[in-house]
């Protein structure tokens, strides 16, 4: 069996969530242990950008489409992690450039951010520059270890850029045990119907 990789956080009221925004830590209730009944049950409240997630078009663009209108197919296949661990601020186009990035490709983005176990506010990003890029190579996804793909950019120009490229986005990766180098992706969001973002459980595998 292949060796494969979770890359994807745990779930969790303690996990770091954007901006350690206490509003935005999921709350797990047990709403029935065994003194009460035969089975125990919980019951989660869960902002859909929590943890490893994949965002739809609609998260940043008013007229995008919601997470039931994004295909599987390209979350699924060969991906490719990118070591940017000496990048510092935002991954820009020069910082692309020396990885030869090709069409079609899924690129996760493996940085400091994937060490760290708590809300760093400078995290590393896509600056706009790098996201352009990645549109006019036509790639068909980017991954990052951040819980965001872009920081303190006003109208979140990384987002859009991708989005209207029909690139797809998944943040909050977990990349600190998985070299560089090309894996077969497995990334399935919760199936949610009207939603701007899923959670996701990311699987990587090593290509036999």
């Amino acid at each position: 069996m292949a060796k494969f990789y979770d890359i994807s956080m745990t779930i969790s009221e303690e996990m770091p969530v954007y901006k350690n925004k206490p509003e935005k830590k999921p709350v797990i209730e047990v709403v029935q242990d065994f003194d009460t009944g035969s089975a125990r049950e919980s019951r989660v409240c869960l902002d859909v950008h929590t943890g490893t997630h994949v965002d739809s078009p609609l998260h940043m663009l008013p007229e995008g489409g919601t997470m039931e209108s994004l295909p599987l197919e390209p979350l699924t296949g060969t991906a490719r992690v990118l070591d940017l661990t000496g990048v510092e601020g935002g991954i820009s186009a020069e910082d692309l450039k020396p990885h030869h990035v090709k069409e079609g490709e899924f690129l996760l983005f493996k940085t400091r951010n994937s060490s760290q176990d708590h809300f760093d506010f400078e995290f590393i990003y896509l600056a706009e520059d790098g996201a352009r890029y990645l549109a006019e190579r036509k790639v068909r996804g980017v991954g990052i270890d951040a819980l965001g793909v872009e920081r303190s950019q006003p109208g979140h120009p990384t987002h859009k850029t991708l989005f209207r490229a029909g690139v797809i986005i998944v943040e909050g990766l977990r990349l600190a045990e998985v070299t560089e180098g090309e894996y077969f992706m497995v990334a399935a969001p919760i199936k949610l119907r009207d939603t701007e973002a899923a959670p996701a459980r990311v699987l990587l595998f090593d290509n036999p």
